[in-house]
């Protein structure tokens, strides 16, 4: 073979080379192609299977007339949420839940930003008090409340007897209707707040060091670099903190039904809507008007969160 030919033969073997070489990559990629499907398929079975399904046949089931101790159930279209308007004990539930979430919303935004500045002032044994300020919200409910319980008796309790030393009258911490609700704020207060004071925490550390230096170096003292740079710069994590906190807030439940065991309290003052649901469905076995409710109040809090939404974007510079 001459050396033409061997170069004719190299030149013509090339090409295919080329064109076998892409060939060889074609199948499912990450970039560009479908086989990131199969990494997030595991995760869409498990969300359509316990959360999807349950959303929509709960939204089926608040159209029937569905009891748990009978097996037929009645089509009743729009009965249920015709009913739970002019049920008192839905209203009065519900505003219980909306003066939690305003009396606990509060602090567990005020507290938590001042837990985050004294922490940031670089305080000795920054670790110690930030271990302290977050260990609570590592808490189960079930442990919160039973420690508070202990806090609040009447007998025996730590706040009762603090006061009785101090020559003031005992507290009905868990007894008397105009603190029962009170009681539930507290605990809630010392239970969650170390999840916002992270948040805060988180912020603070990334606001540049180099705008206090300059504040500082043109005469400004502590309270004015706390309102005019501190506290600006924090806008958007304080929006963030509020919508999480009322959307938390709203979901009043647990800590509740654990402390009054299950009784609301004295007088039904601290009986939120999710356990007037709660109760309607599984104790008086309606489970079709439980659902309405809870299908209601989800619609609320679908509201609440668009408003709080929109409010933030306008407050935005």
């Amino acid at each position: 073979m001459t050396a033409s030919n061997t170069a004719a033969s190299t030149t013509t073997a090339t090409p295919e080379r080329a064109e076998a070489r892409p060939q060889a990559r074609r199948g499912p990629t990450l970039v560009g192609g479908r086989g990131g499907i199969w990494f997030v398929l595991p995760f869409l079975l498990v969300y359509a299977a316990f959360v999807l399904w349950p959303l929509v046949y709960g939204l089926g089931m608040s159209f029937f007339d569905t009891s748990l101790v009978r097996d037929e159930s009645q089509f009743v279209g729009l009965d249920n949420y015709v009913r739970l308007f002019s049920d008192p004990e839905v209203w009065r539930t519900l505003w219980v839940t909306i003066l939690f979430t305003v009396a606990s919303t509060i602090p567990l935004v005020a507290v938590a930003l001042v837990m985050a500045l004294l922490v940031q002032t670089g305080v000795r044994g920054q670790w110690f008090w930030r271990f302290t300020y977050f260990a609570p919200f590592l808490l189960p409910v079930a442990t919160v409340a039973l420690i508070w319980e202990w806090l609040f008796s009447g007998d025996f309790g730590l706040f009762n007897g603090i006061l009785t030393g101090m020559g003031l009258p005992p507290v009905g911490w868990l007894t008397g209707q105009s603190i029962g609700l009170w009681s539930v704020v507290i605990l809630t207060v010392w239970w969650t707040v170390g999840f916002n004071f992270l948040l805060y925490l988180a912020a603070l550390q990334a606001i540049p060091a180099q705008l206090y230096e300059a504040a500082e170096i043109d005469g400004a003292g502590g309270w004015r670099r706390l309102f005019s740079i501190t506290l600006p710069l924090l806008n958007r994590t304080t929006g963030l903190v509020i919508v999480l906190q009322v959307l938390a807030s709203l979901k009043l439940f647990d800590q509740a039904y654990i402390l009054y065991d299950a009784s609301g309290g004295p007088g039904g003052v601290a009986t939120p809507i999710l356990q007037y649901v709660y109760e309607t469905g599984f104790t008086d076995y309606r489970l079709g008007y439980a659902s309405a409710i809870s299908y209601m109040f989800f619609v609320l809090i679908i509201l609440i969160a668009l408003v709080q939404a929109r409010l933030s974007r306008r407050s935005e510079p």
